[in-house]
């Protein structure tokens, strides 16, 4: 199967496939069934048994959780590189989370036993540890302090870049279906900071919907995000 990314890691911190080297990404994807998802499709659901992992080919998706109390927490963004619903594999549970496509998506479709074997078989249970350990200091940094402007910028730009590739097509509108509460909880700062911080991107073509957000202009974006001098 071709699989559609380098294995450079991504923008948002060390992808699976960076992490086991490509000859076992590409091997891990040998017998697997390749599906496409358009935007705002759910890829995983959230309780229930895990059934197989979704390797990411294309696109960004975000993995969100339900709590007890009804509210939503979005838990992290995914791209190109990233295994999806291998938690609940590796622990004979059920998803903990939900995972969602915030742009269109391709994955690959593994079972849970060859997953499982293939894991055993080239030994790769450390590596899974340091995958986890990996996304939890993503999660973290995500949150760190600093000017919002910069920092949603950046983050869009990451997510962009997931999406699309970092050389889009020129004059291409990039939609990523995300809301205000998501990114304030991906940034640890409130909703109201990031509706103002939203307001001063609409000059850089930064458009904003109820439940998404338009990206008309990437270059413009990237102005942004950079560090002052």
């Amino acid at each position: 199967m071709d699989d559609h990314d380098s294995r450079t890691p991504g923008p948002l911190g060390r992808t699976l496939r960076h992490l086991m080297g490509d000859a076992a990404w590409t091997g891990m994807l040998d017998g697997a069934f390749e599906r496409r998802h358009p935007i705002g499709t759910t890829l995983l659901r959230q309780g229930e048994p895990g059934t197989h992992v979704l390797a990411l080919l294309a696109g960004v998706a975000k993995v969100s959780r339900r709590e007890r109390d009804g509210s939503v927490r979005l838990l992290a963004f995914r791209g190109p590189g990233e295994l999806l619903g291998e938690v609940a594999v590796l622990d004979d549970g059920v998803r903990s989370a939900s995972v969602q496509a915030i742009s269109d998506c391709t994955v690959a479709v593994l079972a849970k036993a060859a997953f499982l074997r293939f894991v055993a078989d080239r030994e790769l249970f450390p590596v899974m540890v340091r995958y986890a350990m990996g996304r939890l200091r993503e999660s973290d940094l995500a949150r760190s302090g600093g000017d919002v402007v910069p920092r949603l910028a950046a983050t869009l730009v990451a997510l962009a870049d997931l999406s699309v590739g970092p050389a889009p097509t020129a004059g291409r509108r990039i939609e990523l279906a995300l809301t205000r509460d998501e990114l304030a909880q991906h940034l640890g700062v409130s909703r109201n900071t990031v509706t103002t911080a939203l307001a001063a991107l609409a000059a850089h073509h930064v458009e904003t919907g109820r439940k998404s957000i338009t990206l008309a202009d990437l270059p413009a974006l990237r102005r942004a995000a950079a560090p002052a001098d």
